[in-house]
């Protein structure tokens, strides 16, 4: 019977020997051993590392085998891996231990640092490596294969995989995971024209994707020959369908200077024109309309319209009960109204509170005026209607507040669309003197000419810049960001970090800080240098912002470095205002993983410094906008007790993003937190800022009429610019509550709506695969019941009275016998009145799918669900629907359409499909002298 081994000190002794044989015995028992006497050996390593560096001993590459185990095993994986390459053929990757696998991770770690930073790889990584490939290739192991190679920068893998792959999915894999994973931008650029190419390649091209690498690559001049070649007449049927497809999306994903130059190169309308050429000049004008935004926001605006469902109970108890002589109040509920009617055009509830409305004064009144413009977000054509009583006119002067915040509301209607209307704005920034009016003019000019790299309107608002105002100066500085917004222009840059180290106004340079960030937006490493000299620089808030630089720089990447730097920051800088704004910048960088924000804030949370933990807030609400995910929530329901007041405001804002259009079937604490924004709302004794976010949280989870989410991404999963610049600018009311209206360039309408080739809006039905109760709207608020149930007298059968007699004595005598129970006789039954058992209430079982109908509310949980008849009439060209706006290919298209006629209902008048406001008196219209404009539906809403 064989002794088990209790020691390997007489192998290791053998070590010793001069007889090469003899120390080849010793290495080949002790690799065999090494798993269990490891750390025995490992005492004698240094003898193990002298084999293996004597080049006379011809058996080293064992040495260096046995080396690399007692390394791995000591924890040493570098040295391991070391040790493992000058092994050379004896390590085995195909070997399955866990010795063998942790030393190929660590080698396609070290083989993907060298190839990412340039340097020179190792002939013997490169062979472990390759050795991997070949395996992932001969087991059909695609996307780990590409997963590697995109990391280790290897195109030729990345190529070889897709072809020899599910190519299509695999292209759309590569280019989701380049644009979102990849860190070095050289090599993002190079991998999306490669996909490109091969997109080009495919037996059916699909254009849609090709379209989205010519927006990564900066190449409209491509995006036109491709619209120009599908909208042929002598194409195929579904190539123009494909062509308003395409300009839909670029029109939701593009920035407005791509647009601007793509929408330069379509022909301008020419008379005389033949027949085949004029028609097909209609179709490129629609195509240009269509990427104007023309036609999706007339489609946003009906949906938003017909579909709203806005609670206006909730806005009239919130009223009733904050103080509308406090400022702060007025404003809670001026931007709780705002949000939730955002591009409703419903102005309803300020035409049922005018003298509540008429109380707002100075900056309260600038707030609600531009409120205005929320509402009415998108309703270009009517812009200047809506706001002509409150623009500035030289021949009736009104208050400048009021003027400023119309100019203001004017760029919020605008929104990301650099329309004509917008020169007016410019004017009113040129003519006036007032710094409140050139507040208002600077944000309006910022928010609608975002992104577009306008020369002319950047060089004015650097010219209202240098007259050293403070409030127009703080303005000019953030909107001079939004129109050079992700241009990452030098010349721009160097002059506003030169003049915010000049002045001496905090404001200004805010302003010109979160300016700085804005241009560097999706820059990446090219926004480094730039980073670093703010984050050296002695003034704290420009500290400040090198943290949205950062969170605009890497937004979406998940960038461990930058998450690293902002940790780092939150923890140590001696500003309270840098540390906030670290922790809150990293939701910005993470929002496309919402799932890993609480893990990184928990203990952020935790902090003792309540700046930090306010930071953790709006961190968790920024990425976890719309998902009501309950990790969160968690974290979130105990900071709403928080002994710090803005902290329990941040917390409260942040719920409200998170379960924005959730209800109990999706998110069990829905209504709860309703209830807690209520009852914040009417405590007494709660700190007034507190009650601020509990209002803006109103507004925030209800926004659009309940047909808004909140989100930094477009319909396609990428990243939506004007939302996160819209998100970056709201952060800042904590030092500013009129910034509060740019959320509302985050608010999303939730809707599936499917349009013909004639740009018309069919009405047909689809099928939602799911319960009802789990995408519908949240109920409504219930009027009290004040009504008193009054006692009515029974009446009382004569017959009954005498079978009630009887049976009282037939009881009487039972008792007598010692029987405590009698029946009553059959003659007594019939007259004894018949009472009914409680019946059980049966439920019926909720049903597993309902029928919807198009221009409907869809939410982003429900797309998935959703399905078009197979027999129907229409289905959608695209094969994934992503929601917004689908193009449908038509069965039938020579029968006539249904159609839904876009027109929206008056805005005094009920949403379709919902319940008329019950107990509300519309007011009387106010009177109006002849020489003021009116306001829309006849009303002046007294802001003067």
């Amino acid at each position: 019977m064989a002794t088990a081994l209790t020691s390997v000190a007489g192998l290791l002794s053998l070590l010793d020997e001069e007889k090469a044989e003899i120390q080849v015995f010793a290495l080949n028992n002790l690799n065999e051993l090494i798993d269990q006497f490891w750390a025995e050996v490992s005492e004698s390593i240094a003898k193990i590392e002298v084999l293996y560096e004597d080049e006379v001993f011809e058996h080293r590459q064992l040495a260096a085998l046995l080396a690399s185990k007692v390394y791995y095993h000591l924890g040493e994986y570098e040295e391991s891996l070391t040790f493992a390459l000058g092994a050379k053929d004896l390590f085995n990757p195909a070997e399955t231990s866990e010795y063998s696998t942790t030393i190929i991770s660590k080698a396609i770690d070290r083989y993907i640092l060298n190839k990412s930073q340039g340097k020179d790889v190792d002939d013997r990584l490169e062979g472990i490596v390759e050795g991997m490939f070949r395996r992932c290739f001969e087991e059909k192991e695609y996307k780990q294969a590409l997963g590697i190679a995109l990391e280790s920068h290897r195109l030729d893998i990345v190529k070889k995989a897709i072809l020899e792959g599910e190519t299509t999915h695999l292209l759309e894999y590569v280019l989701k995971v380049s644009l979102t994973l990849t860190q070095n931008a050289e090599f993002r650029l190079e991998t999306i024209r490669l996909v490109r190419e091969l997109y080009r390649g495919l037996e059916t091209p699909n254009h849609f994707w090709v379209v989205q690498c010519n927006v990564y690559l900066n190449e409209p001049q491509a995006c036109y020959q491709l619209l120009r070649n599908l909208s042929k007449l002598h194409g195929k049927p579904q190539d123009y369908l494909t062509a308003l497809q395409i300009c839909f999306d670029l029109e939701n994903s593009a920035s407005q200077e791509f647009i601007t130059i793509l929408l330069e190169l379509f022909p301008e309308s020419n008379q005389g024109e033949k027949v085949v050429e004029s028609d097909e000049h209609f179709r490129l004008c629609r195509l240009r309309s269509i990427l104007k935004g023309e036609q999706s926001i007339r489609f946003y605006l009906e949906f938003l319209s017909r579909n709203n469902n806005t609670d206006l109970a909730i806005l009239r108890n919130t009223k009733s009960s904050l103080d509308s002589r406090n400022s702060l109040f007025h404003s809670a509920v001026t931007f709780a109204n705002a949000f939730m009617h955002c591009g409703t055009t419903s102005d309803k509830f300020l035409r049922m509170n005018l003298e509540w409305l008429s109380r707002a004064s100075n900056w309260s009144k600038f707030s609600a005026t531009a409120a205005l413009g929320v509402i009415h977000k998108g309703n270009i054509e009517n812009s200047r209607t809506i706001l002509t009583p409150y623009l500035p006119n030289e021949t009736n002067p009104g208050s400048p507040y009021s003027e400023g915040g119309s100019l203001f509301a004017m760029g919020l209607i605008h929104a990301n669309h650099c329309s004509p209307e917008l020169d007016f704005i410019l004017r009113a920034l040129q003519s006036s003197q007032n710094e409140v009016i050139q507040h208002g003019a600077a944000l309006g000019l910022g928010a609608g000419a975002m992104a577009s790299n306008n020369e002319v309107y950047y060089e004015e608002l650097k010219k209202v810049l240098f007259t050293d105002s403070a409030i127009a100066g703080e303005a000019a500085g953030i909107a001079m960001g939004l129109v050079k917004l992700g241009t990452a222009s030098q010349p721009a840059i160097d002059e506003m970090l030169r003049y915010a180290q000049e002045t001496q106004h905090e404001k200004i340079i805010r302003g010109l800080a979160l300016g700085i960030a804005l241009i560097m937006y999706g820059t990446e490493s090219a926004a480094e240098p730039l980073i670093a000299s703010l984050m050296a620089d002695k003034d704290p808030i420009l500290r400040f912002g090198a943290m949205y630089t950062i969170a605009m720089a890497y937004c979406g990447t998940g960038s461990n470095d930058a998450i690293r730097r902002l940790l780092h920051v939150a923890v140590s800088d001696t500003s309270d205002d840098v540390r906030r704004a670290a922790v809150t910048a990293l939701g910005f960088i993470l929002f496309k993983t919402p799932k890993q924000v609480p893990r990184v804030v928990q203990l952020l949370s935790e902090s003792y410094n309540p700046h930090v933990r306010y930071g953790a807030t709006l961190a968790l609400g920024i990425s976890c906008a719309g998902t009501g995910l309950t990790e969160a929530i968690d974290i979130l329901e105990p900071m709403v007790k928080d002994p710090t007041d803005y902290v329990r405001q941040g917390a409260l804002i942040a719920l409200a993003m998170i379960l924005c259009q959730h209800n109990d079937a999706s998110s069990p604490r829905s209504s709860a937190i309703r209830k807690l924004f209520e009852s914040i709302i009417t405590d007494k004794h709660e700190d007034s800022v507190a009650k601020f976010g509990a209002a803006l949280g109103q507004g925030l989870i209800d926004a659009g009429g309940r047909n808004s989410t909140i989100s930094l991404q477009n319909q396609m999963g990428l990243t939506n610019m004007a939302a996160v610049a819209g998100m970056v600018v709201f952060t800042q009311f904590w030092f500013w509550f009129p910034l509060t209206h740019f959320i509302s360039l985050c608010f999303t309408p939730t809707t599936l709506i499917g349009i013909t080739d004639d740009l018309k809006i069919p009405d047909f039905k689809l099928t939602s695969r799911a319960r009802p109760s789990l995408f519908a709207y949240p109920p409504k608020l219930k009027a009290p019941q004040a009504s008193v149930v009054e006692k009515v007298a029974t009446a009382v059968l004569s017959t009954t009275a005498k079978a009630k007699a009887r049976a009282k004595k037939r009881r009487e005598a039972a008792g007598a016998e010692g029987n405590d129970t009698a029946e009553p006789m059959e003659e007594d039954k019939e007259p004894l009145p018949q009472v009914a058992e409680p019946a059980q209430l049966k439920r019926e079982p909720e049903p597993t799918s309902e029928e919807i109908s198009n221009m409907q509310r869809v939410l982003p949980g429900q797309l998935q669900h959703i399905e078009f008849y197979i027999d129907g009439r229409y289905f959608p060209l695209k094969q994934n629907i992503v929601g917004g706006i689908v193009v449908l290919v038509d069965q039938h298209p020579d029968q006539e359409h249904v159609v839904l006629f876009p027109q929206p209902p008056p805005a005094d008048a009920p949403a379709s499909g919902t319940a008329t406001e019950e107990n509300v008196v519309e007011p009387t219209p106010t009177p109006q002298s002849q020489d003021k404009p009116q306001a829309p539906g006849g009303f002046d809403y007294q802001f003067d």
